[in-house]
């Protein structure tokens, strides 16, 4: 229960009851919600300090609206630290700087079964295996793993699935699995493509390409000019990869932090070095930058972002934290070995920092530059699906037809300008039961996303597929099938009354619908995309049936070509004098048959 304030703070009072300790104070207002979190060596010291000092308006406003401060003592500072983040990340004080980000870190994870999978894993490692990382995003992580599959055919599929297989499934027939399920490959061959993918996330790419060469060598000299082939393809694979993921000179682990500021917003931008290899960066911008410089900036960053993760031996700063030496103290109890905050470096790092600092700016300038609105949307979808960060690219399926006639299914795309119209796709849908659309959903879905496993695109992060729980369940089952990994499926279903704004979306993991307020901006986004596929495969259909009914049923009679049905229409004055035509009149016509006038006849009055 919050309790409500109603007297003014004598603060003056209270500060003669403060300790000269080291600990936390939370200040709140009139309701009792929490205004600001902070820490302090001297307790008693830096709480008078905002009573004594005029300061910004900014802490002049806050301290007008204080009613009450809480005190937590603590033994030494770096505990006061590390208990500050936790309340900043859990009370979210509208005075301090946030950073609304706190997911934790993805990894690649290398199971410990006798055929081991790899795959994208996020949370606490408990599972017995390897785990690789951390990773920046879960793209990039999905990307690595898309790199993976294609040098090393080592599985990525859930063990459910793995263990119920007759026959090899799609990766098999596409070269980026060995089929370990169905006893395709032995354990000793498999394993050793196991231990390369080792070699290579661990930064040892030379040993693996070592490896190679012998193999490639050998195959050679036994005449297996197919299987040393192979290799000659795999080492070039290798050696382009290499040339964009290595870090010249860099061995270790290694993190790189940014801080751009202008027109009272933050960039954060977060390169990762992890074994010498650029895992890529992430950005983030901190709610509550205002008034603040980038010192403080990256001071609530680094103590609120790394607390509880797994840490770099080295952090390089574009600009010295308030309390970095308690930030180094803090953070090395934590790695428990000692971790530095380094701040100018030279040389090869010094032009790494350059560069992250004008990649904090440019993604500063874009977001101040770019469309609030459609920033908005992808925020607000960001939160209410529950991302780790706003999805850059969206899909979107629909089907159309009139009947179950000439059925087409839509594919749009999305990034965060818009719809991205040069990656639409439309499928016409054959050999099904007309109307089927469940049928028709996974004949689309299984043709887009064979051609993106093959090498012809990329996944989305949300794939939405227009309709409910069992549209849901038959996109599951098919990106399943095609061992496509890391896409969240979202169902849009209409609602009640089939009305905007009622729309229920529908996720796996959910026992009940996500139903967002008809006001919400990622309400309107989701409807936007559905509208979209709903018009592009309306479109499609209308194109399809139109084409059909234009169509000459001559056409489709096998042995009638151009010349024969030019022929035919002159001798009997259009299409309508042949429907009129017996099969005697017919073939009376030059290089028609009597067999084949019967099919001319059955075609216009079918078979008795």
């Amino acid at each position: 229960m919050r309790v409500s304030y109603k007297t003014e703070f004598d603060y003056k009072a209270f500060l003669k009851t403060l300790t000269h300790r080291p600990g936390v104070y939370r200040m709140l207002d009139q309701e009792g919600k929490i205004l600001y979190v902070g820490k302090a060596k001297d307790l008693r010291r830096r709480v008078s300090s905002y009573f004594q000092r005029a300061g910004n308006k900014r802490i002049q406003t806050m301290v007008a609206q204080i009613r009450d401060i809480q005190i937590v003592v603590t033994h030494t500072e770096a505990e006061a630290l590390l208990l500050e983040n936790n309340l900043i990340k859990e009370l979210k004080p509208r005075y301090n700087i946030l950073l609304r980000d706190d997911k934790s870190y993805p990894y690649i994870y290398l199971s410990d079964d006798e055929f081991p999978r790899i795959s994208f894993y996020r949370g606490a490692r408990k599972g017995k295996g390897r785990y690789f990382g951390p990773y920046p995003s879960g793209g990039a992580v999905r990307e690595t793993l898309y790199l993976l599959q294609k040098l090393f055919p080592v599985r990525q599929c859930e063990n459910s699935y793995y263990s119920n297989r007759s026959r090899a499934c799609l990766q098999y027939q596409i070269k980026r699995c060995t089929a370990p399920c169905v006893g395709l490959v032995s354990r000793e061959d498999y394993m050793r493509d196991v231990q390369d993918i080792v070699l290579f996330l661990e930064g040892k790419t030379h040993d693996v390409v070592d490896g190679l060469v012998a193999r490639m060598e050998s195959a050679s000299a036994d005449l297996a000019f197919e299987e040393a082939a192979r290799y000659r393809d795999q080492i070039d694979a290798i050696r382009k990869v290499q040339e964009r993921q290595y870090v010249s000179g860099e061995k270790g682990d290694l993190d790189i932090v940014a801080c751009a500021r202008a027109e009272g917003q933050a960039c954060v931008q977060v390169f990762f070095i992890r074994q010498g290899r650029n895992l890529g960066n992430r950005q983030f911008f901190p709610k509550g930058a205002r008034g603040r410089v980038e010192g403080e900036i990256l001071s609530a960053f680094l103590g609120q972002y790394y607390p509880g993760r797994q840490l770099p031996t080295e952090i390089l700063l574009s600009h010295k934290p308030e309390d970095r030496e308690l930030l180094q103290e803090a953070l090395s109890q934590q790695a428990g070995r000692k971790l530095v905050l380094r701040t100018a470096p030279r040389g090869e790092r010094a032009r790494w920092l350059k560069m992250a600092r004008q990649n904090a700016e440019i993604a500063l300038k874009a977001r101040l530059a770019g469309s609030s609105n459609a920033r908005l949307r992808l925020e607000t979808l960001q939160e209410a699906l529950g991302l780790e960060e706003p999805p850059s690219r969206m899909e979107c399926f629909d089907i159309s037809h009139t009947g179950g006639e000439r059925t087409v299914a839509s594919c749009v795309v999305f990034n965060a300008e818009g719809p991205l119209k040069s990656d639409y796709r439309r499928f016409n849908i054959d050999a099904i039961t007309p109307g089927d659309d469940y049928a028709a959903m996974a004949q689309a879905l299984r043709r887009r996303y064979t051609r993106i496993m093959s090498g012809e695109g990329r996944l989305p992060d949300i794939l939405f597929i227009d309709g409910g729980r069992g549209q849901l369940s038959t996109a599951a089952q098919i990106l399943e099938d095609l061992g496509v990994h890391g896409v969240l499926l979202v169902g849009v279903a209409k609602g009640p009354e089939r009305r905007a704004g009622m729309e229920q979306l529908f996720l796996l993991e959910h026992q009940h619908p996500l139903i967002l307020d008809a006001h919400s901006p990622a309400l309107h986004l989701v409807q936007h995309i559905r509208d979209e596929a709903h018009r592009f495969a309306i479109t499609g259909h209308r194109q399809r049936r139109n084409k059909a009914r234009k169509r000459s049923v001559l056409e489709d009679i096998p042995g009638i070509g151009q010349k024969r049905r030019q022929q035919l229409l002159k001798q009997f004055g259009g299409m309508q004098g042949l429907s009129r035509a017996g099969i005697e009149d017919i073939a009376t016509v030059d290089g028609i048959s009597t067999r084949l006038a019967e099919k001319i006849y059955q075609a216009f009055h079918g078979t008795e």
